[in-house]
């Protein structure tokens, strides 16, 4: 009798257990239902790029191909990492993007970008003229190609975002990036409200004996306005080649050089040049080099970007 009473209970334990198994697949099979209906919902979407153009993208993207950083940097931002099978030859970050497929440089290779079987080409609106034949053969082979728009501000980026966020349906994520990213600028204005004195700045993006330098209307001066410094280009527009006596007379209390990755020892060849001796940021040896990405590469990382700047321009008050 004893041992019946124990067959039972056990018995009675294993079909409870059973049915909680039950429920539990029931319970995972009905959250992936919710999954996938929502992953349906957003498709198919009809969208317009920066060329003006209506793209449709009839499901999710399962494999996606980039043809410039700052797409490869914001899709891999957006959780997108995997699904990206191809990117340009000049991407390296983050590291995963420097391991997938290579299509290619300022010329595309369209046999290889065909060969992936993309659901969606990420293009873009600074390459999108000189590869417009390039773009509409992919068109012509059933390719949605996205042109995504050439940011120069921060509410552009922003815009960026959303665009492939939308193209991708990953739109929820790309409001928590914009979110967190804005958070962080505003962190940033917050502590740069202390400064009583703003300092006088240069950016050299590219070195002697031609120096070329941001004006107005770019994301660098901006960058600057953001954290309180002065640019001393700003009363010229955009990317400008600027005489050296007329950065000397400007007298700039820091320098920025961004071309560190190609010229050795950057900074200590700006201190060295003959003629600019009586410069503040030469007297003070404040010529410091910063990551020429992460101040140009119009993506997530631009934050980071405005960050250096901060470090190098505000020491003492970010350090």
């Amino acid at each position: 009798m004893k041992r019946f009473f124990g067959f039972l209970l056990v018995l009675i334990l294993t079909i409870g257990g059973l049915a909680g198994c039950g429920e539990s697949k029931e319970q995972v099979q009905k959250e992936k239902n919710v999954e996938e209906k929502a992953e349906v919902k957003d498709f198919p979407v009809s969208m317009k790029d920066a060329s003006d153009q209506v793209v449709k993208i009839e499901k999710k993207p399962e494999k996606i191909v980039s043809l410039i950083p700052s797409n490869t940097e914001i899709a891999f931002a957006l959780g997108l990492g995997d699904e990206v099978v191809g990117v340009s030859d000049f991407d390296n970050y983050p590291e995963e993007a420097a391991k997938k497929e290579k299509i290619g440089g300022t010329e595309i290779n369209l046999e290889k970008i065909i060969s992936l079987k993309p659901d969606l080409v990420l293009a873009h609106a600074s390459t999108a003229l000189n590869s417009e034949a390039a773009l509409q053969q992919l068109k012509d082979v059933g390719i949605p190609v996205l042109v995504v728009n050439d940011a120069q501000n921060f509410e552009h980026v922003y815009d960026s975002i959303k665009m492939i966020g939308k193209a991708t349906g990953e739109s929820e994520n790309a409001e928590k990036l914009i979110a967190d990213m804005k958070k962080r600028l505003a962190d940033l204005k917050t502590k740069v409200a202390e400064i009583k004195e703003k300092k006088k700045v240069l950016i050299e993006v590219s070195p002697a004996p031609e120096i070329y330098t941001t004006g107005n209307n770019t994301f660098m001066n901006e960058m600057l306005s953001w954290i309180n410094a002065e640019n001393i280009a700003a009363d010229q527009e955009g990317w400008i080649k600027m005489d050296q006596e007329a950065m000397i007379q400007k007298n700039p209390d820091v320098i920025i050089t961004t071309y560190g990755y190609y010229v050795e020892n950057s900074a200590e060849q700006v201190l060295s040049r003959k003629g600019w001796e009586n410069v503040t940021a030469i007297k003070n040896k404040q010529v410091i080099d910063i990551h020429s990405d992460r101040v140009t590469r119009s993506g997530p990382r631009i934050v980071e970007g405005v960050e250096d700047l901060a470090k190098a321009i505000y020491p003492e008050v970010f350090n």
